[in-house]
């Protein structure tokens, strides 16, 4: 849900009328009564609150029927995937509307409470990993028992941003012996610091790019580390891949071969499913088991199944990007702020990408 009673509150409290599609946070346990009581108002018309608002806030982006209910001049806020769809952006342009991608917020000390991206990626590192442990046919602790000790499982986190760093902490916190690997090198304490072990392998060069963000390996590199990660994941009984690269199709970590190596029973959960998958065997919203007995988990958009909290914690981010540009009960656009010139991807019927048209 893109915005919660609580926010909704601070929203009104700040001179904005907020209205809310009836129904559309009951699934993420959040029922109309409680956005009336925080001063929303809540209609069945969808389409009609779309005509009738100048900000719209949404988790994913509107579709083109929604975009033609949308009146030129308003404000759209969400994932929009602007770097993965550019046609789409050129679509948002011709509505009309300023649309502010919240995976382009910038990532600047001010913009911290903003950052979605890293929000619901914490979401799904979490998830991840008791996935992982539910999908295992073994402890993921060591155990010594009457009946003797059972070793712990052995799990290897590859991309150790903010999904893979909390993939590492969840899976150390149930007790596994936990590895972590990453191409920017710059992450190797941030690993450490978990008390996990980091894998070190020498790509030639840093693969650390704009922003904080992984950038894309070359043909080379990417051959070299699929060819040393084949022996690394036939180590482990749990694989968890992050790797994403914003824009491009998520980049194959393993391969059939490294899948084939792995032990009967071992568990891959592959976070980049939505995005063509770490894994050559991923398939897209299913689970399933190769010919060798690995379970490849391909669930998408996990934090979806924390409905809960992953609304609490996007709507907080809405609330930290738009309420410093409301005054006197309006909500304009700074478009000189440093973070509309990151974020704001469509304006005045063009197309801006870092504020460039």
């Amino acid at each position: 849900m893109a915005l919660v009673p609580e926010t909704v509150a601070r929203f009104v409290k700040s001179g904005l009328a907020v209205a809310v599609e009836r129904g559309a946070g009951s699934e993420a346990t959040f029922a109309d009564e409680l956005y009336t009581q925080a001063g929303a108002t809540t209609a069945g018309d969808a389409a009609a609150l779309l005509r009738d608002a100048g900000v719209i806030v949404t988790v994913g982006r509107p579709s083109d029927a929604m975009l033609a209910d949308v009146r030129a001049g308003s404000i759209v806020v969400g994932f929009l995937n602007p770097l993965g769809d550019p046609e789409y952006l050129k679509r948002l342009a011709a509505a009309g509307v300023t649309a502010l991608a919240m995976e382009l917020i910038p990532r600047i000390t001010r913009a911290q409470s903003m950052d979605a991206l890293s929000s619901q990626s914490n979401i799904s590192g979490y998830k991840a990993a008791l996935l992982a442990a539910a999908a295992l046919p073994k402890f993921f602790p060591m155990l010594t028992t009457a009946a003797g000790t059972i070793p712990p499982a052995k799990v290897l986190v590859l991309g150790a941003g903010v999904a893979g760093l909390q993939a590492i902490a969840t899976a150390r916190r149930l007790g596994a012996v936990v590895s972590g690997y990453d191409v920017r090198a710059v992450v190797k304490e941030q690993v450490e610091s978990l008390g996990a072990h980091f894998l070190e392998f020498d790509l030639g060069s840093d693969a650390e790019g704009a922003g904080g963000y992984a950038k894309e390996l070359t043909a080379e590199q990417q051959e070299r580390q699929r060819a040393w990660m084949v022996e690394q994941i036939g180590a482990n009984d749990v694989v968890i891949t992050t790797a994403l690269v914003p824009g491009r199709k998520a980049p194959v970590l393993i391969s059939e071969a490294a899948v084939a190596a792995m032990k009967p029973g071992s568990v891959i959960v592959d976070l980049a499913a939505e995005a063509g998958g770490n894994c050559a065997l991923t398939v897209a919203d299913q689970t399933t088991v190769s010919p060798n007995g690995v379970t490849i988990v391909g669930t998408t958009n996990l934090p979806a199944t924390m409905p809960a909290d992953a609304s609490r914690l996007y709507s907080r981010n809405v609330y930290a990007l738009l309420s410093p540009w409301i005054k006197d009960g309006t909500l304009a656009i700074d478009m000189d702020d440093e973070v509309a010139k990151g974020a704001v991807v469509t304006h005045d019927g063009k197309v801006l990408i870092g504020g460039n048209a």
